[in-house]
């Protein structure tokens, strides 16, 4: 009987960015992932498609599965599959039963490996702008439960010793416990005004600090609507958060933004929205489906056009798929000139070893048009490569110039159906943004929110990459709250934060 590995990975504490690169290569290798509710699901992007993903989680008093069953589920699975990855928040052995676990495996002679991870106990406290030592405040640091064992008789905590002997400390999940934490501390000797920190979903965008001390903190978490997920922090370090909180002041921290690229480029403008503290949503609005135009692209250029223009970077890798299907290269433009249309266009063009003659300022139709009104272009033929529900404008311009023009599809934008379901689920808490980089996505959009789109949108600002983005919302009723000065991701970010500011 086959008998896999079991792979004990720490999760890291929220952000998935905190995950190491070990627990990264292992969720790519894995057969089988069996992961908790504080495990980030971004991580799960990573695994291979063949991949059984297991979820396990527990919430407060819900479990999914107990604790026993898991246990089994993690034999069972490695009996099964050769590696086996047991995904847990923050670190294994850092009250995450890790142990338990680990003892389990090795009874029942199942080979495991321990992986750390970022424990939040560590992590969340720096997001929060507390360091957990510092010289001049403490010089020691616990971590203690806030929820032991319901099962045992007695508590293992020294009181006494922990209000005498340490200068901070760290309480995990024990924010139900809060009240009675506080008032052990201070039949301990703890003094009543020793600041105490409760931080919410820390070091993701849904982070919430409240601050107050040993005398308080109940009431003042009680007011704020504090509930678990969340660590306790008590002690002077505390009172650094004035000077030291970073996290919770990024431009956009708390905002949830709804990004509607595809599925494959909607990462770039993901990672530059989280990292001025956005909370985002890949709701891809259009999936790209391969026309399959081959034989037409490869008869068109036998003919040698004199420039081959490229409007999109979905043009760019479709064009790069037909280079590879065919066993071409770059040389198969033969003394074409290009014409990237975005500089976005012109730097996925060098990725394939072409680079463009022509990237017009302006990155829309009737700009390029002008560009090329002139003797100069008289009579030169052209190719445009696009997508089949591309406008027409460019390619009657370039004809009305008196430049011969032949148009291929290369792809086709679809509504990508499993996304209706994910943004049904988005609209059931706010949304600040939603983001369309074409009009594409905006039809499609709205096509996945149904009749009732503009009752569903309102009160939700709109982000439009530019002008013919914009006209497109503007059909449908919907007025962008923000158009990029540069019709980029990076032009749209700003336009965003400037809204902001």
């Amino acid at each position: 009987m086959l008998k896999g590995k079991v792979y004990l990975v720490g999760a890291g504490p929220g952000d998935y960015k905190l995950a190491t690169l070990r627990a990264l290569e292992l969720i790519k290798r894995a057969d089988c992932i069996v992961y908790d509710y504080l495990a980030n699901t971004a991580l799960l992007k990573s695994a291979d498609k063949g991949c059984k993903i297991i979820y396990v989680g527990k919430k407060g008093g819900a479990h999914t599965l107990p604790q026993g069953k898991i246990n089994r589920l993690l034999i069972a699975s490695a009996k099964k599959y050769k590696t086996v990855v047991r995904l847990k928040g923050g670190d294994p052995f850092i009250f995450g039963r890790g142990g338990e676990e680990a003892l389990f495996l090795r009874k029942h002679k199942i080979n495991f490996e321990i992986v750390p991870g970022v424990t939040s106990a560590i992590a969340v406290a720096s997001y929060a702008g507390i360091p957990l030592t510092e010289r001049a405040y403490n010089s020691s640091v616990g971590f203690i439960t806030g929820h032991e064992d319901p099962t045992k008789k007695e508590s293992n905590i020294d009181w006494q010793a922990l209000a005498r002997g340490l200068g901070t400390l760290v309480f995990l999940m024990g924010v139900g416990n809060l009240a009675s934490i506080s008032k052990k501390l201070l039949a301990a000797g703890k003094p009543k005004n020793t600041p105490v920190a409760v931080i919410r979903w820390g070091t993701t965008a849904r982070q919430k600090t409240v601050i107050g001390n040993l005398g308080n903190i109940a009431e003042v978490a009680r007011k704020n609507k504090i509930t678990p997920p969340s660590i306790i922090v008590v002690g002077e370090v505390v009172d650094l958060r004035k000077q030291l909180n970073w996290f919770e002041t990024k431009p956009l921290f708390g905002r949830r933004i709804i990004v509607t690229r595809t599925r494959e480029q909607a990462s770039k403008l993901s990672e530059k929205l989280e990292d001025l503290g956005g909370s985002v949503i890949e709701a891809p609005a259009i999936k790209i489906v391969s026309i399959g135009a081959d034989k037409e692209v490869r008869e068109s250029l036998e003919e040698k056009p004199d420039w081959i223009f490229f409007t999109s970077q979905n043009g760019v890798a479709e064009f790069a798929q037909i280079l590879q299907r065919n066993k071409k290269d770059a040389r198969i433009l033969n003394t074409a000139k290009v014409c990237a249309i975005g500089s976005e266009t012109a730097k996925s063009l060098r990725g394939i070893g072409i680079n463009a003659d022509y990237v017009p300022s302006q990155y829309y139709a009737e700009a390029i048009i002008k560009h090329f009104d002139s003797l100069e272009f008289k009579n030169n033929s052209a190719l445009i490569l696009r997508a089949k529900k591309a406008r027409n404008v460019l390619a009657q311009g370039l004809r009305d110039i008196g430049m011969p023009v032949k148009v291929i599809d290369l792809y086709d934008t679809l509504i990508d159906d499993q996304t209706k379901l994910l943004v049904k689920e988005a609209f059931k808490e706010k949304i600040d943004w939603v983001t369309f980089t074409s009009s594409s996505t905006v039809e499609n959009f709205i096509k996945l929110l149904g009749k009732g789109y503009q009752k569903s949108l309102s009160g939700i600002k709109l982000a439009s990459i530019g002008p013919i983005t914009s006209q497109t919302l503007r059909k449908f009723g919907l007025k962008p709250h923000v158009e990029a000065k540069v019709y980029t991701i990076e032009g749209l970010v700003d336009a965003i934060i400037r809204n902001k500011l």
